[in-house]
């Protein structure tokens, strides 16, 4: 991996429109390199159009992006940031192998990347099933082993846990702090606030705005509250009092 001065990703003053609404009014925020940062908060608050923006899938967008030092969606980001959206993005009538062969082969990475993803995402019993034989949290596993080859310097999970198992998202989470103990950063998006404890930082996000940017010790202190859910309802309830004076 490459040595860069700046955070993996920084937004600064973005703008995206989604039709007549605009999802953000000039958000802007850094995520540290070599972090495992979570991205939290209620369905529909924004979290997947700030990933879409990240990786450069999103339009109608203004203000700055920049991800591992270039503009984001910029061509050579894409052997160096692994993405997967909410819903599975891999071929249903291909096994697990041949899937995560045809990205291999369209990233350039070695041959025993395939065999290296299956194993971390626990998927070697089905390796040579059809995926749309599969249940919908393995299909998406399959997905996460399609980011994880070529072993990219930024993971940008959307959901990654949604429809798991407890013990297979006690596994994933395991995979995640592993690949940041190797110098991966990971941005994860979440709306189940029990696993805000499991990053390094966190992003609580409502509305289209950052509410808080904190270390998951630092939210529970600041809120003196002793759940990550618990923090978040106080931040809520802070912000609404603010806003509520404010128009006074």
């Amino acid at each position: 991996m490459m040595n860069y001065a700046g955070p993996a990703v920084l937004v600064d003053n973005l703008r995206v429109k989604r039709g007549s609404r605009e999802v953000f009014h000039g958000l802007s925020l850094a995520v540290p390199r070599g972090a495992l940062v979570g991205l939290l908060g209620p369905s529909g608050c924004g979290k997947t159009t700030l990933m879409r923006a990240i990786v450069g899938a999103q339009k109608t967008v203004s203000g700055t992006v920049t991800v591992l030092d270039s503009p984001a969606g910029t061509p050579g980001l894409r052997k160096r940031v692994g993405y997967t959206t909410q819903s599975a993005t891999v071929y249903d009538d291909l096994t697990i192998r041949q899937n995560l062969d045809y990205f291999r082969s369209i990233l350039g990475a070695p041959r025993g990347d395939v065999d290296r993803v299956i194993e971390e995402t626990d998927l070697g019993d089905h390796a040579n099933q059809l995926v749309g034989a599969l249940s919908g949290g393995q299909q998406s596993r399959v997905s996460l082993a399609a980011a994880l080859l070529g072993s990219p310097e930024l993971l940008v999970l959307d959901e990654p846990t949604v429809g798991l198992d407890p013990v297979l998202r006690v596994q994933l989470w395991t995979l995640f702090r592993r690949l940041r103990e190797n110098g991966t950063t990971l941005l994860v998006s979440s709306h189940v606030m029990d696993e805000a404890t499991r990053c390094d930082r966190l992003f609580l996000m409502r509305s289209g705005e950052i509410l808080a940017d904190e270390t998951p010790d630092g939210l529970l202190e600041k809120t003196n509250t002793s759940t990550a859910e618990d923090a978040f309802l106080a931040i809520i309830a802070g912000d609404t009092r603010q806003s509520s004076e404010a128009e006074l």
